[in-house]
Order: structure tokens, then C-alpha cells, then sequence
């Protein structure tokens, strides 16, 4: 859970994060003709009950049942050698074929790029994907690499000393995002 004296600002609230998902899961609707050929990747953590709610929401507009997978990019991070040891297990498999599919990999928040690189080339290590397309909730800016999200839910400008803190009832017990203060001992890989 969030620590309440590091928010800054309260960005979407449950019905906002629906909202957002929704119109995202349009778009994607859109972009692809509906759903053939179609699969979800949520990157784990938060990418994972995001992808549950968009591949609901696909259900529930198109009446198509959409294979979602999950994405542990452990093993594929470029610092692995900051790691500790502990950290370094196996990835698992998807759960799904990917081979000759359109892949909608799905994350909470894009900042680096980083994260994302990571995902497409596990991605790749599981199957060959027709196409790869990037839903993000929040985009943050700040890339490292040239990587762009085909689908966001908001983009928020925020500076190196801030982090957006991404909340699903799955994982947290309640669902938002917040614009949140850096404190000692956060990630700065968000």
C-alpha cells in the first residue's frame, strides 16, 4: 500500500482506472478489427490484473473470450548483475501461445522503456507473435529507448523524483494511481 505522506496527487480513482481501461480496450477493438488472433501478456505484476480487467472488458463488448497470459521478465531485465542471487530464478511459461497472434503486452506504468525491452524479448524467447502492441495505463515519460505505447490510459508528466504508484484490488485491496514523492528504498525501475 502507498504510504499516504509520500502522495502527491490522487490521478485516477477506481472509476477513472475503468474508465481509462475501457476506452482502451475500444481502441483496441479498433486497431485490430475485433478480436481474431487477438491475446493479452500482462507483464507481473500490475500488468496482470490490468490484462484481466481489459480482457473482461473484451468479453463484455465483443463477446470474444481472448486468451491472456502472464510475463515474468525477471530473467530478461538488463540488471541482472545488480541483482541479488535470490532474484535470478527461472521464468514460467505464458500459459498461452503467442505464435502468429497479435500480442497486446499490457503494464501499468511505461517509464524507461526498460521494463517493456525486457518483455518483448521474453516474448520472443516463448513464441514468434504476428505483432506486438503496448497498452500502458500511465505513461510517465522519461524514455531511455525508443519505445511507444499504443494504447494509454493517461500520460503524466512527472520529474526523475517522482514515482507513479499503481494500485489493483488483486494485488493492493483497492484500485487507483498516484503521483507519489520518492523515498528512500523505491524502485527506480518503474
Amino acid at each position: 500500500m502507498t504510504n499516504e505522506a509520500n502522495i502527491k496527487a490522487a490521478l485516477m480513482d477506481e472509476a477513472g482506472v475503468r474508465r481509462a481501461l475501457m476506452r482502451i480496450t475500444h481502441e483496441i477493438i479498433e486497431k485490430n478489427k475485433g478480436c481474431e488472433n487477438l491475446c493479452l501478456v500482462g507483464i507481473r505484476r500490475r500488468g496482470v490484473p490490468m490484462a484481466k480487467i481489459l480482457r473482461d472488458n473484451l468479453y463484455a463488448v465483443e463477446g470474444a473470450v481472448v486468451p491472456m497470459g502472464e510475463l515474468d521478465i525477471t530473467m530478461f531485465r538488463d540488471d541482472l548483475t545488480e541483482k541479488e542471487p535470490a532474484s535470478l530464478a527461472g521464468t514460467e511459461s505464458l500459459g498461452i501461445d503467442i505464435h502468429g497472434k497479435h500480442v497486446v503486452l499490457v503494464d501499468d506504468v511505461l517509464y524507461t522503456g526498460r521494463t517493456i525491452r525486457a518483455a518483448i524479448e521474453a516474448l520472443f524467447a516463448a513464441g514468434r507473435p504476428r505483432s506486438v502492441q503496448l497498452a500502458v495505463l500511465i505513461d510517465r515519460g522519461h524514455r531511455e529507448l525508443p519505445i511507444r505505447p499504443d494504447y494509454v490510459g493517461k500520460n503524466v508528466p512527472t520529474s526523475h523524483e517522482e514515482v507513479i504508484d499503481v494500485h489493483f484490488t488483486d494485488v493492493d485491496g483497492d484500485t487507483g494511481a498516484y503521483l507519489c514523492s520518492k523515498s528512500d528504498g523505491m524502485p527506480d525501475n518503474q
